[in-house]
């Protein structure tokens, strides 16, 4: 299991946990946070937008260009904006704290 930890703009937090190969939108939802995921993770929407911990960025590969342009439609993005239906999770990424817009 991946731990993680999710903090909503408010500042509380929230402890999950993955698999490896889960994708974080997955793990939002069965965490109970508002990660709407209106397109089934279909990247057609933004509605899964999350802020990533900076320190992890480079764990990620690059977002394409069609998340790209997604995340083009986030009033509020910044640059560790990632779409959560995109993040495929895996060791490295254990301890990683997901801010929620």
């Amino acid at each position: 299991m991946i731990a993680l930890t999710f903090q909503t703009p408010d500042g509380k937090k929230t402890s999950a946990e993955a698999q490896p190969g889960e994708t974080l939108l997955r793990v939002g939802q069965r965490a109970g946070q508002p990660l709407e995921g209106t397109c089934g993770g279909q990247m057609a929407c933004a509605t899964c937008h999350v802020l990533i911990d900076p320190n992890y960025l480079g764990h990620l590969p690059t977002p394409s260009a069609e998340e790209e342009d997604m995340l083009d439609l986030v009033p509020d993005a910044t640059r560790s904006s990632r779409l959560a239906c995109q993040i495929v999770m895996t060791e490295r990424l254990a301890d990683m704290v997901v801010r929620l817009p």
